[in-house]
């Protein structure tokens, strides 16, 4: 990895020390990377700290490389939207949304800059202890103690803080243990904390056929998110010829291509904006 690249991961190492509050808070957060290196990365004392982990952290702390543009296309938009107002009013809300229409890319984009923004990206093995320690490794808090002590530390933290909010993206690969974890985190963070579930259309059609079977917990759920999800729009070609544009192809002929092959879907956008670039099709 050259020197350059280091810089540019060690400037952004330190807006997220800003944003956690603190080198510690910072370092707890992220998987693998000790107070010590977080040290170390900042002041330019980089001998002894492998490529392996200079990449590890730039993949947890938002940092990429590959230079591609992000552009606010209408869906990208509404998500912001959304995110603020869940943060400044502490709402609850479920976003759904295609397979790459850029939801991740604005929670991202979003949570960069913000304080008190926890962007957790859900998975399908996760039981309620992982859920509960990726909480609290994004808060910055130390992960050990009862269930009952790393609920306390959860609850007191963001019940403290400045407007936070908590973002479960791809919320729909959630185990149903930890959906139900999401009740008791709604009962105790009522009007202080914002809390925004994102998935595909698989969260809605589960969660609302699992209200129609009376399947337990289901109803709770469908109630906090206010018994609605927000449906994001779906990319069209205006926006994915400002993709190109963004990522410099501006040949007409090879836009309309892309959009053509597209089917909706950003990253196949993405792949297709590199092959076109790679055979010298961007002018």
């Amino acid at each position: 990895m050259i020197k350059d690249e280091k810089t540019q991961i060690a400037a952004r190492l330190k807006e997220y020390c800003e944003k956690m509050g603190s080198q510690n808070k910072a370092a707890r957060s992220l998987n693998g990377i000790s107070t010590a290196t977080v040290s170390k990365m900042l002041s330019g004392q980089w001998d002894t700290i492998s490529d392996e982990l200079w990449r590890a952290l730039a993949a947890q702390i938002g940092h990429d490389s590959s230079a591609w543009q992000i552009v606010k296309t209408g869906a990208y938009k509404r998500m912001a939207f959304l995110m603020e107002q869940a943060k400044e009013e502490s709402l609850v809300i479920a976003i759904t949304g295609f397979a790459g229409c850029g939801k991740t890319e604005a929670i991202k984009s979003y949570a960069k800059g913000r304080q008190n923004v926890y962007h957790l990206m859900c998975s399908e093995y996760w039981n309620r202890p992982t859920f509960i320690n990726k909480l609290l490794r994004a808060l910055g808090k130390d992960v050990g103690g009862s269930v009952s002590d790393q609920m306390d530390a959860i609850v007191e933290t963001l019940n403290s803080a400045d407007a936070p909010l908590i973002i479960l993206d791809e919320a729909d690969k959630l185990r149903d243990q930890v959906l139900y974890f999401f009740i008791s985190l709604y009962n105790q963070l009522e009007g202080h904390c914002g809390i925004i579930m994102v998935a595909t259309e698989y969260l809605k059609n589960r969660i609302e056929r699992g209200v129609r079977l009376k399947k337990k917990g289901y109803e709770e759920i469908y109630s906090r998110i206010g018994r609605k999800f927000v449906q994001l729009q779906v990319i069209n070609g205006e926006d994915i010829a400002a993709v190109c544009k963004a990522n410099g192809v501006n040949d007409p002929k090879t836009i309309q291509e892309i959009i053509a092959g597209a089917e909706c879907d950003l990253r196949r956008v993405k792949r297709a904006v590199w092959a076109a670039k790679k055979k010298g099709g961007a002018q």
